[in-house]
């Protein structure tokens, strides 16, 4: 908040400094005004300061008789006022220290699993008598079953048994507004923010786990007319200690534009040579897509070739052949560049990157970058490597199935190999030298989250647990 209000302040003084008369009127308007975040009490203060009403007022009198170079400042000085007074609002849904009418904390976990007032901690006399539980094998427990409206602010829990093969067998489950078919549905430790059902240290936007010992959620999940979470052990072992607390607000009633939070799990074991990965399948309505973390297990086949030069695609609102937002390759996708190596940033990140076992995991999150859509939307990723021409001749004699597309030649022409006639062959001894880029097939999977304007979705049902499980250890991380 301080950095945005002086970052406003200083944007006002480089618009304002060339005239002294408006330079300080502005600025001893913004003295007597404290930035506040909600409309109402910005119109309070400027109704009940004199100051500052006079300063402003006094500046739009003097260019108003003034000449028309006076006059065109008029606008710049305005355009300062209003950007600093509307701009630099917090975008925060609630000030910390104004409490919203109509509105109840409350927390759910086994020590009040209803989350009733005064209903907490009864068991054992109150001497911590129910902090866990076990989730037998096959079996579902609901962790949260509540009526009326709300939003869920937090999410925490943790697990004894964390092994790849475990936290894909859990099946997390959310319900909004008595629906049948859930919002949510998604491997237990993919859906907290990390693929490959791995775990370990990490913070961003929207997930946490300070140790890698924990799940932390933090992403607002408003409903309407009640909401339902539940935890299904879909593996063959028992789990014998789950702890878990949710923490919520209860509603009178929420605002019309309020959507539904949703995520969709995927994987593909083998991708197809020329298709492109889904993300997120078309889905009809009208929303938000928060982001997505992914997991790529590398078929040894293709050695330690890079893997990631494969574009994100966007299909957007009746997007046909080709999409609306594209981007540029994988770690381009990501924020980094020239390969990807592990980092943890508030919005993007990868947080595996082993190339010796052929393992990534990374994720990025559209927070400061919206990206919405009216009447549905499709996501997928091309499954695209690339490497030096000789060492793509090695993979391909070696049996790695794969097609050139194209080459950054090292005269630094890029050449399109598709929209050639007849199409280059790899062993043609004309065939250019370079970095080929080449469709390839790997194991992925992905959490795709978005925000829908109703609470149940089109998308296909959680992959079953053998599929969600193949190739996934049974021991600890």
């Amino acid at each position: 908040m301080k950095n945005k209000h002086s970052h406003c302040f200083t944007s006002i003084k480089l618009v304002t400094k060339q005239d002294k008369y408006i330079h300080k009127s502005t600025l001893q308007a913004i003295k007597f005004y404290p930035v506040k975040n909600t409309y109402n009490s910005l119109l309070k203060r400027v109704k009940g300061n004199v100051s500052f009403k006079k300063n402003v007022f006094d500046g739009i009198k003097f260019f108003n008789e003034s000449n028309l170079v006076n006059k065109m400042k008029l606008y710049f000085f305005l355009a300062a006022i209003l950007f600093f007074t509307f701009g630099s609002l917090n975008s925060h849904a609630q000030e910390w220290y104004v409490k919203p009418e109509n509105t109840q904390s409350r927390w759910i976990s086994f020590e009040n699993p209803e989350g009733k007032k005064g209903a907490g901690g009864r068991e054992n006399k109150g001497a911590k008598g129910h902090a866990f539980d076990q989730i037998k094998a096959g079996e579902t427990v609901a962790l949260l079953e509540v009526d009326g409206a709300g939003i869920i602010n937090r999410i925490w829990l943790t697990i004894n048994d964390r092994s790849p093969k475990m936290l894909r067998s859990l099946r997390l489950d959310m319900y909004w507004d008595g629906e049948q078919k859930p919002a949510v549905s998604a491997p237990l430790g993919d859906f907290f923010g990390v693929g490959l059902g791995k775990r370990l240290p990490f913070e961003t936007e929207l997930f946490s786990d300070p140790e890698g010992r924990s799940f932390n959620c933090s992403i607002p999940m408003p409903y309407r007319n009640g909401a339902r979470i539940t935890l299904t052990n879909e593996s063959e072992t028992d789990l014998t200690a789950l702890f878990y607390d949710i923490n919520f607000l209860k509603k009178d009633k929420l605002k019309n534009d309020v959507m539904y939070f949703h995520a969709w799990w995927n994987r593909d074991l083998q991708t197809e040579l020329t298709k492109d990965y889904e993300i997120l399948p078309q889905l009809t309505g009208s929303g938000r897509f928060l982001g997505m973390n992914m997991g790529i297990l590398t078929d040894e086949v293709y050695d330690e070739s890079w893997w990631g030069e494969g574009e994100v695609k966007m299909y957007v609102d009746g997007d046909g052949e080709f999409p609306t937002i594209i981007g540029t390759g994988t770690e381009d996708y990501i924020g980094t560049a020239w390969g990807q190596g592990v980092f943890n940033h508030r919005y993007q990140g990868c947080l595996i990157a082993d190339t010796e076992n052929g393992e990534f995991a990374f994720y990025r999150y559209h927070i400061n970058d919206p990206v919405y859509f009216s009447e549905d939307i499709r996501i997928a990723i091309q499954q695209i490597g690339g490497w030096q021409k000789d060492r793509v001749l090695e993979l391909v004699g070696n049996g790695a199935e794969l097609m050139p597309i194209s080459v950054h030649a090292e005269s630094g022409d890029f050449i399109k190999l598709l929209e050639q006639d007849p199409v280059p062959k790899l062993p043609d001894a004309d065939f250019p030298n370079g970095w080929v880029n080449f469709y390839r097939r790997d194991d992925v999977s992905s959490t795709a989250y978005f925000y829908l304007d109703r609470p149940a979705n089109n998308l296909p049902e959680l992959a079953p647990v053998d599929v969600r499980t193949a190739k996934m250890e049974s021991d600890q991380n």
